[in-house]
Order: C-alpha cells, then structure tokens, then sequence
C-alpha cells in the first residue's frame, strides 16, 4: 500500500481586537487593523516550534531513508512570511524539494472562501500560491487542494481545468457509503483523480496524540505504524497541520520522536511505501460530491466551521459584496481585502458545542465569537470606507467601467420578460425599451440598486457626475 503524508501549513493575518477599541481610537488605514504584534509572537514560537525543528527531523529522514517520501500544502501568505523573515526555513524546504522525493500542493493563496466569493478571485488565489511555491521553493506544484479540503465535482473540475490532474479532500463516511477511503477515486463530472484523507488514522495523530484519557494512549511509532499495515487498501493519505509537531502537541509529549522514529518503523513492512500525491495510481470509483454537499475536513466535515451560524453567513456576504469593488480598484487595497478573506476569521466566529467547540477556542484570538462578528464588521466598515473614498476620486470612471455579479444585477420583468442590467451602461440602454409607467413604477428600486451598489442617490445623478455616460 502507498502511503502519502501531507502536512498542512498555514497562519493568518489575524484581526486586531477591534471590538475592544474605544469608538475613537478605532483605526481608519487598513494596514493598521490586523494584528501584527500577535501574528510575530506566534510565528516565532510555531517557527521554532514546527517549521525549524520538525522539518530538520524530517530532512535527516529523507537523507537516512531513499524510500522516504513526504508532501506540504503552505499557504501564500505563510510562505510569504517565511521568505521575509525566515530564510534558513525556506532553505530547509527548498533542500528538500531538490531531493525529488518531496512535492509541495497548490491551494489558496490566502487560505480563504475564495470559491464562495468569486471563480476569479478562487483562479488567482490558486495560480498566486503555485507561482510563489514555484519561485521560492522552486517547484511547480502539481496536485491541488481548496482551503480546508472543501470541495464538491465543480471545485474539482475547475481545478483540472488549471492542470492539475489530482485533487485531494476529506473521506466522508456519508460520501464514501461504506466504501474505503484508502483507493484513489475519481470525480464523475471530469474524471481527475481524487485523493481522500483517512481521518480517522490523522487525527490519532493530530487530535489524540497527547490525550491521557485516550484508550490508545501512548500512541508510539511502531504501535501506529502497524495499525497502518493491517488497513485495508491501496493508498493511505495521512494528512494533519504540521504545527501539530511541537505547537498542538507541546514537545514534551514525545511528538518530535514519534515523527523521527515513523518513517523507520513504516518501512519495517514490505508491503508499505511511501509516496508522492501525484504519483497517486489510476481511479477506480467516482466519489460524487454535488455542490449541495460540499464538504471539508473541519467539525461535520461540511461548511459549518465557517459559514454555520447567521454571523458567520452576514460577515461572508458583507466580505463579497465588497469583492467586486476592491477588485476593481486593485493594488493595495485588493490586497488588505485578500487578507479579510482568510478562512480562520470566519472559524472564529463559529458556534460550536463539546470537542468541536474546543478546537475552535483553542485557535481564537479574539475572546470569543461574538467579539470576533464584531471586530471582522468594523474591519469590513473601514474597507467600505477606504473603497468609497477611492471611488468618489473618480466616479465617472468608475460608473463607466464598474459591473457586477448576475446575482447583484439589476432584473427587469416587464409582461413576464425577464432581463438585467449590470452596469450603469446596461442601466441606461435597458429603461429606452420600457414604457414610461412600467418605468415610474420600478423607479424606486431602481433608485435603491443604485445607490446600495453603484453609491449615487438616484438615476438622474448620473448625468451630474458622468454627462457623456448618458445615452
């Protein structure tokens, strides 16, 4: 059987605890609402901790071992980080990427929705992380994963459609329908490989490694690596946050001499091998996974870590909403957007109960979920604010050139006729085919669209601010 260990590598720009500030303290630039003070303690310590002595653990295997093979999924905005003010971490990886035997995944540069935000947004994350693994790491990733293992048939179809052949995500028993995780499977809309964790194994490791109370306690190397011969199938995918390796589980727990002492052990049974993620054989069963049950890895392995409660679902659509403006701007301020866009803001928020509930504590900064709906709304307001202010230097421009979403246009139903205005353009062409009374009546939505999307009061400030605009 093949064996395939992914390590998962992410930290967020986190938020500063705004809903703490007094209202005349509350920053108005955006480069000053996340907390960059925290960010550094908790990278230094993770750093130290993981990403310097767990991958030195791991670089004295691959040498020791020419069977040894491992894999790594970073997220853009962690490697950024580390190329800043890490390098002899960054050589530590690119040691091992020259070895051949370690592969490096694309996912999402931001570890954010985008998927849920825009296909564009989801397309430039994606191309942005595998561009910036290729240029510090020097590897062109070749597999892919969405943030968090989300994934449905469509997000692994769009990731094909970029080049990437294999996919991996979470086995979900319910998916699965009695079926193993342990084979490669295929998507039935386009036929990429599909690759499932076994959650079960990862999280003996991620979740239960430390915990006394735990049947199993202590889990050694020997002991695990056995149980991972006696499984069933043809290609195991242990996958677990490498910061479980000395920042969940403190080094006293033996942690660092488990992951020393595993590879060996694994390669004690001849029927074991370790593989590369891309190396994943050809699939055999579709694993059908409609966008209606999207799935992840986190809490009932579906979306709720982040879009479960009615706060999380207002922040997300507030983010979104605002996605098209700071596209639309660029530069600078698409970047602070791409930072807000960053999935841990929305886990921070979750409601969760018992063991579920502990694991989001135990990430949150911010003093609880409703502290956190509260400092993400007011770093959304400054954004707004910012997007306003940049729009109101050249709204003609601006109504010239800016389009929405289909979901966000403007629908006309004139004697059961449905059509749509996106853009200010569209607006303007679409109200000469109409009568006047159908057009008295649909006035004052049309004035509300207006002015809740494209910011002007109504449709005759159209011709104030942008006089050749009018058709």
């Amino acid at each position: 059987m093949e064996i395939a260990l992914l390590f998962e590598m992410h930290q967020p720009a986190r938020l500063k605890k705004l809903s703490e500030f007094p209202p005349t303290s509350i920053p108005e630039n955006l480069d000053e609402i996340f907390d960059n003070y925290t960010d550094k303690i908790i990278l230094d310590r993770v750093t130290e901790r993981t990403y310097r002595h767990a991958t030195k653990i791991l670089k004295n295997n691959i040498e020791k071992y020419k069977d040894f093979k491992i894999n790594f999924s970073i997220s853009g905005i962690l490697l950024e980080q580390l190329n800043k003010n890490y390098k002899d971490v960054i050589k530590l990886f690119q040691d091992l990427a020259n070895t051949e035997r370690v592969e490096f995944l694309s996912q999402t540069y931001y570890h954010s929705l985008a998927w849920f935000i825009d296909k564009r947004e989801f397309y430039d994350q994606i191309k942005m992380q595998s561009e910036l693994v290729e240029d510090i790491i020097g590897y062109k990733p070749k597999s892919a994963e969405n943030t968090e293992f989300i994934y449905n048939n469509d997000i692994g179809c769009f990731l094909k459609e970029m080049g990437f052949d294999v996919v991996v995500t979470e086995g979900v028993d319910y998916i699965l329908n009695g079926r193993s995780p342990n084979k490669i499977y295929k998507n039935p809309l386009c036929n990429n490989k599909v690759v499932l964790r076994n959650y079960r194994l990862s999280d003996d490791i991620g979740f239960r490694f430390s915990n006394r109370n735990w049947e199993e306690y202590p889990l050694t190397a020997d002991k695990y690596a056995y149980w991972i011969n006696v499984t069933p199938g043809d290609f195991l995918l242990i996958a677990i946050d490498y910061e479980t390796f000395g920042e969940h589980h403190n080094p006293s727990t033996g942690i660092y001499e488990f992951l020393d002492y595993l590879p060996k052990e694994i390669l004690k049974f001849k029927n074991l091998r370790f593989s590369n993620i891309n190396e994943a054989g050809p699939p055999g069963d579709y694993y059908d996974v409609p966008p209606f049950k999207t799935i992840s890895w986190a809490d009932e392995r579906d979306l709720s870590a982040w879009l479960g409660n009615p706060l999380q679902k207002d922040a997300f659509n507030t983010l979104r909403k605002l996605y098209y403006y700071a596209r639309y701007l660029g530069k600078d301020i698409l970047e602070s957007y791409r930072k807000l866009t960053i999935s841990d803001h929305l886990y921070y928020m979750a409601t969760k109960y018992g063991s579920m509930n502990e694991v989001h504590t135990y990430f949150n900064p911010m003093g609880g979920y409703e502290k956190a709906f509260h400092s993400f709304i007011i770093a959304t307001t400054i954004l707004s604010q910012k997007l306003r202010q940049k729009i109101n230097e050249n709204m003609c421009e601006f109504l010239r050139n800016f389009e929405l979403p289909d979901d966000l246009c403007f629908y006309f139903n004139y004697r059961g006729n449905i059509s749509k205005a996106c853009s200010i353009e569209q607006l303007l062409r679409k109200i000469k085919e109409f009568p006047k009374d159908y057009l008295d009546s649909i006035n004052e939505y049309v004035n509300q669209w207006l002015s809740q999307l494209f910011m002007i009061k109504d449709i005759n400030e159209i011709s104030k601010r942008c006089p050749d605009l009018y058709i």
